[in-house]
């Protein structure tokens, strides 16, 4: 099984490509919606920080919310036609850094032994980790998907690494298990 580190550093390139597929595109891009039933690109990038920062906070330990007032709008038990308004951009670009910056925190007390039971944590931080890495590309394909198919934008090439595979169309971390 990959180290802690591998993992957080698979995580960041997850979120960097997600990053490469929105942060050129307009607000208007990134808000639309193919139809009512439909989740726009911005919801899947508050969508997969909301996950990530949600299963670590809720398997690890217990952190507030960075923001609140997103997490309806961020969860995917919402129905689509009721999540609400989307934030702007930098609100948006915020929401993400934090949940980033907060996994960084958490995995990385996990990894430094900073917590009652680390080694069962440890296990649960890498098993926790590659859900959030394949959560992020999940949500990725659909933003590529509508960025190229709808929006008439160009993809960016998909990241590589010893630890990613393809499965049914969707990048997924391979822990060797």
């Amino acid at each position: 099984m990959p180290s802690i580190d591998l993992l957080l550093s698979e995580y960041d390139r997850a979120r960097a490509y997600t990053d490469e597929l929105w942060r050129d595109l307009a607000l208007d891009e990134v808000t639309w919606r193919p139809h009512e039933n439909s989740s726009a690109i911005g919801w899947h990038l508050g969508h997969q920080a909301h996950v990530a920062h949600f299963m670590v906070r809720n398997l690890t330990a217990a952190e507030p919310s960075h923001d609140p007032a997103l997490d309806p709008i961020m969860d995917s038990a919402s129905p689509e036609p009721a999540r609400g308004t989307l934030p702007d951009l930098r609100r948006l670009a915020t929401f993400r850094e934090n949940a980033a910056r907060s996994v960084h925190t958490r995995i990385g007390d996990i990894r430094d032994g900073n917590v009652g039971a680390p080694a069962q944590l440890g296990m649960v931080a890498k098993v926790v980790l590659a859900a959030v890495i394949n959560h992020e590309y999940q949500h990725s394909k659909w933003i590529g998907e509508v960025r190229a198919r709808d929006l008439g934008h160009d993809l960016p090439d998909l990241p590589t690494s010893d630890l990613l595979l393809e499965l049914d169309g969707y990048l997924v971390c391979n822990l060797g298990i």
